[in-house]
């Protein structure tokens, strides 16, 4: 509420001096209505004004509570001494904590019916509707900007920022793209409220389409502000458009505007739906490093799998290894077989493997055919051939052992070993 006291202070010092000369000066125009008259100026009378005196010099020696006092104590029935007096105490009353629904109601009767001075009613006008809206009356605010609209024809860019406002608090959201439109148009400097109300209206309608230009339109207007790229990103990605988002994400990143998880795990997760896996595992692994992603099991397993959509089989085995540590999950296990296997390392693959079938791994007759293969390729024919057995118990590989089984017969026989 203290933002308000500057207005008591104004307030206060200019009837000071009309008191004291007892004579007012021409008011300045408030309003740019075509058919403006300009009002006669008016002044309380002598009555009313020495309460008032009495209410300055309490306020002006911080004593609130006896300046209000007197103010309560003028008895004005209606007329600009009634309105000017429910003015003054409103402006008070909004200078001070919870106040404010109190306060409300005195400047709302000081412009009801108009009594005040034009330039005190505008003012007026627009105070009620700023108290408004700091005290969550949001369809009252719109009632008196609109008021203040009306009686004064000026277009105001904050105004229009807190209409939009006000309407997204009252679940309007249609209604606040036009007010958004004209705030945007009327900021000599850009201002961001704007274009975020205008963003909010569109994205909880829904209209993602819409959404997506705004955010675009923020990006261009403020390329500094880091929040607008990576939140244009993730829309693209809302919209499914990968290569955009793609291309957004990168030039944040490079700009170094990218800091957050959600960002980086963005971030490699569309270079893989782009089918650039090399740079995605590039990236979870430094920031796996680095600490800003978990290094859980299934982390380790994500880091391994686009190693292996990279085609660095021994990389890929080695972080499915890491997640067999942090949970030995058989297929962890498998996984890193078979790609040792394709790395070949046949005695790690073997022995991953067989880590795989004692963890109870699924898909046990592919097991072992991979450790068929390992075996044949270190020469252990006999091996090989208990792996062939124990595949051909499994009917998804069966045909698959039996093709196998006379090849390593003829291998076996021609080195002279017995399978």
């Amino acid at each position: 509420m203290k933002k308000f006291v500057k207005n008591v202070t104004a307030i206060a010092t200019i009837t000071a001096a009309a008191l004291l000369s007892n004579y007012a000066t021409a008011q300045s125009a408030p309003v740019v209505c075509a058919d403006y008259k300009r009002g006669n100026t008016s002044i309380v009378g002598e009555r009313t004004g020495k309460k008032i005196q009495k209410a300055l010099d309490a306020y002006n020696n911080d004593l609130m509570k006896e300046a209000l006092e007197f103010l309560y104590d003028i008895d004005a029935k209606d007329g600009y001494d009634r309105a000017f007096t429910d003015n003054f105490i409103g402006k008070m009353l909004a200078g001070q904590d919870d106040q404010g629904a109190k306060a409300l109601q005195y400047l709302k009767n000081s412009v009801n019916p108009k009594s005040l001075n034009d330039l005190e009613h505008a003012g007026t006008l627009r105070l009620v509707a700023d108290l408004s809206m700091q005290e969550k009356e949001y369809a009252q605010s719109v009632e008196y900007y609109q008021k203040w609209m009306d009686y004064t024809c000026k277009e105001d860019a904050d105004v229009y920022t807190r209409l939009a406002q006000a309407y997204y608090e009252l679940k309007q959201l249609p209604k606040m793209v036009e007010p958004a439109d004209k705030a945007i148009a009327l900021y000599a400097k850009p201002n961001k409220n704007p274009y975020v109300l205008k963003l909010q209206s569109f994205y909880e309608r829904k209209m993602y389409k819409e959404t997506v230009a705004i955010a675009e339109e923020l990006v261009r207007v403020f390329p500094d502000n880091k929040q607008w790229w990576s939140q244009l990103g993730f829309f693209y990605m809302l919209v499914e458009d990968y290569k955009k988002a793609l291309s957004t994400f990168e030039i944040a990143y490079n700009q170094g505007y990218l800091s957050k998880k959600s960002e980086i795990k963005a971030l490699s997760q569309l270079y893989a739906t782009n089918e650039i896996p090399y740079k995605a595992a590039v990236i979870q692994e430094k920031y796996m490093k680095s600490g800003l992603l978990e290094k859980d099991d299934k982390a380790l397993a994500n880091l391994a799998n686009s190693w292996h959509q990279a085609r660095d089989y021994k990389k890929a085995a080695g972080y499915y290894a890491q997640a067999a540590q942090v949970r030995p999950d058989p297929d962890y296990f498998r996984k890193q077989g078979i790609l040792l296997l394709a790395a070949e390392d046949y005695k790690g693959a073997i022995n991953a493997l067989q880590k795989a079938l004692d963890e109870g791994a699924d898909q046990q007759g592919r097991i072992h055919i991979a450790m068929m293969e390992a075996h044949i390729y270190t020469g252990n024919f006999k091996q090989a051939m208990v792996h062939v057995r124990e595949a051909k118990k499994e009917k998804n590989v069966e045909r698959t052992a039996r093709a196998w089984e006379p090849y390593i017969k003829e291998k076996a026989k021609n080195r002279g070993i017995k399978v």
